[in-house]
């Protein structure tokens, strides 16, 4: 019965919640906002990852604005708030700071 169990749980993994398939090798990535500035500026990812925008100013709301394929800007982050997206499709993003247009990222996706 304890056998059984595992294949099940290790079924569930490969399943994920919904009965979409869950890449148990996606990772988290870090994006800090501090002085005005997305770091790192340029971050390379994989399909499936995650990635979090942290903001560590001191007095300083900013927001993550995606301008393609389809515009969306997250809500206001105020100091120690943060933001995450998961990125499911191969390609290139482009992104700034809503209030803060000269504040710009990338996001590169590879599978």
């Amino acid at each position: 019965m304890i056998r059984r169990f595992a294949v099940s749980a290790t079924a569930a993994l490969w399943l994920g919640v919904a009965g979409f398939p869950v890449t148990p090798w996606a990772a988290d990535h870090v994006v800090t906002i501090r002085d005005s500035m997305f770091t790192p500026e340029v971050l390379h990812i994989k399909v499936g990852d995650t990635v979090r925008w942290e903001n560590h100013e001191k007095r300083t709301s900013h927001s993550v604005l995606f301008k393609e394929p389809t515009s969306y800007e997250s809500e206001r982050m105020f100091p120690g708030e943060h933001y995450s997206q998961r990125f499911d499709k191969p390609g290139r993003v482009v992104y700034s700071c809503g209030p803060h247009p000269e504040m710009r990222g990338i996001i590169d996706i590879s599978e």
